[in-house]
């Protein structure tokens, strides 16, 4: 087996691992303010990762409204800020 640097290992650990959609949901908490802006942040209720989909809980009807348009601006920020292409579906509830 080759050599690998510690991050190389742990990208590769958490590539197999189910703890890749849970590290993926953080770190779109992290930037969601910088994609969305500090409103949709504001009401945005809880971001959860499953399988390629993402679920995005607001209590608020306006938004969720506008959210739903927005779809396809959302996946490609988030893909971005990921650095790859996981988000392939936004569920807003």
């Amino acid at each position: 087996m080759g050599e690998m640097s510690i991050g190389e290992a742990m990208q590769q650990f958490l590539s197999k691992s189910k703890l890749k959609t849970g590290m993926q949901a953080m770190q779109i908490e992290d930037v969601w303010e910088k994609i969305m802006g500090k409103t949709v942040a504001k009401y945005t209720d809880k971001i959860q990762v499953i399988g390629s989909t993402l679920f995005i809980t607001s209590s608020v009807a306006p938004l969720k409204n506008e959210l739903l348009y927005q779809k396809e601006m959302i996946i490609q920020r988030v893909n971005e800020a990921l650095g790859e292409k996981t988000i392939k579906e936004v569920v807003v509830k």
